[in-house]
């Protein structure tokens, strides 16, 4: 079976993890490796893994274009659309791993099939992976939600520079997955970058306020959806049952990471390389 050829833009936290997993993959085959910066330490771990790379960047991939059926895209919001610009001419299918919201948005468990058939698609944000599914529980289970919100908190430490240049985006483009999904239009997100020594897990909490929640469907639903995830994120899981007080639900989940770049509290960058595997996959 030959295998889909991809390459991976952004040689950061995200692109180096989503590296590693790709390399362990069945379907896929990392033909390029690609940032800007031929010393950093995301090119010395290719490297050392056999990988080709180059500090070329989006040139790169332009040259090397009729090897690749697939680009990760691992960089900026704001670079990805130039990124766009030019691979689109060269029909080459692109996983949008920023927030720059120019594909289909993606949650596996909810529209791997649907989105497969795009060319631009687009992961949202870690956050986003964590809490939407949920979101997308709440409105198929619960009648009249009236706001949604979720907060999550990661490690600092697993923040690099495109995720805290994304910030701005980061929330409008989650904001913007919670209502498409949930079909709530009054939605808010927030992200905590959390210091603490040793580093936090990754912890997301939705909270929905509903007048009269139906909790035995919810419980139902979002126990499906969770192992729906653990289908390709192993690390997901409840931290509780939903409950209700003060007219809302209030749903927690934590994503603990496989340990293959960062440490496991790293599960902001295995929820979304996890799920951006899944859809790669789908596509081979």
């Amino acid at each position: 079976m030959k295998k889909l050829d991809i390459a991976i833009l952004g040689t950061g936290n995200i692109g180096t993890d989503l590296l590693i997993k790709v390399l362990r993959s069945d379907y896929l085959e990392c033909v390029l490796f690609v940032g800007r910066n031929i010393s950093s330490r995301g090119v010395s771990k290719a490297l050392s893994l056999g990988v080709s790379v180059s500090n070329q960047s989006i040139t790169a991939i332009e040259k090397n274009h009729k090897n690749i059926d697939l680009v990760f895209d691992c960089t900026s919001a704001k670079d990805a659309v130039k990124h766009w610009n030019i691979l689109e001419p060269l029909n080459i299918k692109v996983i949008d791993m920023t927030p720059a919201k120019l594909g289909g948005f993606c949650i596996p468990a909810v529209n791997l099939k649907e989105v497969s058939k795009l060319n631009n698609i687009n992961m949202i944000t870690c956050g986003g992976q964590a809490s939407i599914p949920m979101a997308y529980v709440l409105g198929k289970t619960q009648k009249q939600i009236k706001y949604i919100e979720v907060v999550s908190s990661i490690s600092s430490r697993s923040a690099g520079p495109a995720t805290r240049l994304n910030l701005d985006e980061y929330v409008e483009t989650t904001e913007k997955g919670l209502t498409l999904f949930s079909g709530v239009t009054k939605t808010k997100a927030i992200l905590n970058l959390n210091p603490a020594v040793p580093s936090i897990n990754m912890q997301t909490t939705i909270f929905a306020q509903v007048e009269e929640p139906d909790l035995d469907l919810l419980i139902k639903e979002v126990n499906i959806m969770v192992k729906n995830i653990q289908n390709y994120v192993p690390g997901y899981s409840l931290i509780n049952t939903p409950i209700y007080e003060n007219g809302r639900i209030i749903i927690m989940v934590k994503a603990l990471g496989l340990g293959d770049y960062l440490p496991k509290f790293a599960g902001n960058l295995d929820i979304i390389n996890c799920a951006a595997i899944a859809v790669a996959e789908e596509l081979s």
